[in-house]
């Protein structure tokens, strides 16, 4: 896996149902399209920050709950090949006029994959992040998510993947460049880790904090503009495939 189409949607927390049956109805048309996997993840642990965090990336209201959300594809290619189809599909269009929630405060963006490390496997909780980065950082990056990341599996963690910044637009109210205050010169790196369960990520981040090795890496981007959260898979193809083939 290559290449990522992220997304940030408020939705009401009423309708969390609604929502999840919507996007197990609409896979059977990505998954036309070529996608390899979709994941919608509730918003569990989402803290409030300082100067950006991911409910200000949306403009959440109260009556909302953030859902961080991912499709997977082979590469960028077949991601350019899904969305022209997207645009082009009749059943499409009928999905769009019946969204269970605030397109407009949607955002959107595609990501080209830096560093991958574990495993695809039924993931019981998932840890999303947005940061904005310098361009002439990017090598840090990779050097940084390598080892991070291995720090995180050794700790617990099924799988990490890091994107940065590829074809991400700019939308009419809110985007990815908003959500973390970019400036000029700075990319967008999404990311996230999975878990085998709450439970393991959160026995997990105090063991890595006081890590030495953690410690002696510092973080590549801006932390006062990084925002994370922790989320409920509702959502999880992987897991219907893995399922089929057991």
């Amino acid at each position: 896996m290559t290449y990522i189409e992220g997304f940030i949607v408020p939705v009401p927390t009423a309708n969390r149902e609604t929502y999840r049956k919507h996007a197990n109805e609409a896979w059977s048309i990505f998954e036309d399209f070529g996608t390899q996997r979709l994941v919608e993840a509730w918003g569990d642990d989402v803290q409030d920050g300082q100067v950006t965090d991911l409910k200000r990336a949306v403009q959440l209201k109260p009556e909302e709950t953030v859902v961080f959300s991912w499709f997977e594809y082979a590469d960028k290619a077949a991601r350019d090949a899904a969305n022209i189809k997207m645009r082009e599909d009749p059943r499409m269009k009928e999905m769009g006029a019946n969204m269970p929630f605030d397109a407009q405060r949607m955002i959107y963006g595609g990501f080209k994959v830096v560093d991958e490390q574990g495993e695809q496997g039924k993931m019981g909780y998932a840890e999303g992040m947005l940061a904005p980065i310098s361009a002439d950082r990017l090598d840090e990056l990779g050097a940084f998510s390598a080892k991070s990341s291995a720090l995180f599996i050794e700790y617990g963690a099924t799988r990490v993947v890091e994107g940065i910044e590829d074809d991400v637009p700019e939308g009419k109210v809110t985007d990815f460049h908003r959500a973390v205050q970019k400036k000029e010169g700075e990319k967008v790196v999404f990311s996230w880790i999975e878990w085998p369960s709450k439970e393991v990520r959160d026995e997990a981040w105090p063991k890595i904090m006081a890590d030495e090795r953690m410690r002696a890496s510092p973080m590549p981007w801006d932390m006062q503009r990084m925002t994370t959260g922790g989320f409920e898979p509702i959502v999880d193809t992987r897991v219907r495939q893995l399922e089929t083939t057991d």
